[in-house]
């Protein structure tokens, strides 16, 4: 009788990766918003997900990091919103309409994903080592956005206003979420006068009043500079 041998065991697809890091990020948010950051082990994030300890750490280096997903969901969003922009739309309003939309609960839609993130940036305010991983979110996202915005605004934008702009973005989104998470009334309820995207719109405008265009164009297509 032939024997045939195993199969290699085949690797993950990056689509079960991306939600086996997703899973784990909610459990790391649920954890922390009953307990807090101090009160939770990565060994009961794992448990809370569904998956060995030797997984989590596959994925993440230590349980605040493991929050790192779910903090960056906005500003992915918002990317992916720019990017089918396409270029051709004036760059201050695709950027706050995207930005809007980005922030806000679809026709249909839960909250659910507003309310972690509102319980993740009000836990950093006391953990700092979760409040570094929301910088280098914030870090990641910026640098992200520079090839987006580079692709919007066409060749000849300058890589130091791409840069500006990119830094300028970012900003408005992480002091807009800052000051949404501090207020009291959790999203989606009657107290909730003003979404995440009211405070950061307002500091879009507010932060980038003294940018230049991108890429001026005059009329023969060639960038004023």
């Amino acid at each position: 009788m032939s024997t045939t041998p195993p199969s290699p065991r085949r690797p993950l697809t990056e689509r079960r990766k991306a939600a086996t890091r997703l899973e784990i990020a909610r459990a790391a948010a649920e954890l922390f918003t009953e307990r807090g950051p101090d009160a939770t082990s990565a060994e009961e994030i794992a448990d809370r997900a569904g998956v060995a300890l030797r997984t989590f750490y596959r994925y993440f280096r230590n349980k605040q990091e493991a929050a790192g997903p779910l903090l960056a969901m906005a500003a992915e969003r918002w990317r992916a919103l720019l990017a089918a922009a396409g270029p051709g739309t004036p760059l201050p309003e695709v950027l706050e309409r995207t930005l809007a939309a980005a922030l806000s609960v679809p026709e249909g839609g839960s909250a659910e994903g507003l309310r972690r993130s509102r319980a993740l940036l009000r836990a950093a305010v006391r953990d700092p080592a979760l409040r570094a991983v929301w910088y280098r979110v914030n870090q990641e996202s910026e640098e992200r956005l520079v090839p987006v915005l580079a692709g919007l605004a066409g060749p000849d934008a300058n890589p130091l206003e791409l840069r500006l702009a990119a830094a300028v973005a970012v900003d408005a989104l992480r002091i807009g979420l800052e000051v949404w998470a501090a207020s009291d009334a959790p999203p989606g309820t009657a107290g909730d006068t003003e979404p995440p995207a009211g405070p950061a719109v307002r500091c879009l405008r507010e932060l980038s009043g003294g940018l230049r265009p991108l890429a001026p164009v005059t009329r023969a297509g060639r960038a004023i500079r």
